[in-house]
């Protein structure tokens, strides 16, 4: 009777250590997800990050381009402004010989 009760009593020692290391094994496979979330959360970091920079250099090739226009708009405002300055001018010179 008295085996008895000690393997009984046996018996619920070690269904205590299986709860608890069923218990334990479970806080590892949280903390294991938990890792893995970070990871993905730093992946994720990385990517914006380099979403970010792609648009800061689609933002300065638009820049670039942007000033290259306007250096063309200045370049053809100044040879207009030329063109109009030599026809002024020959316009004054064929009033100045008409008058000679």
């Amino acid at each position: 009777m008295l085996l008895l009760l000690l393997l009984l009593q046996l018996l619920l020692l070690l269904q205590q250590l299986l709860i608890l290391l069923l218990l334990l094994l479970l806080l590892l496979l949280l903390l294991l997800l938990l890792l893995l979330l970070l990871l993905l959360l730093q992946l994720l970091l990385h990517l914006l990050l380099l979403l970010l920079l792609l648009l800061l250099l689609l933002l300065l090739l638009l820049l670039l381009l942007l000033l290259l226009l306007l250096l063309l708009l200045l370049l053809l405002l100044l040879l207009l402004d030329a063109a109009i300055f030599t026809s002024a001018e020959k316009v004054k010179l064929k009033k100045h010989l008409a008058c000679k």
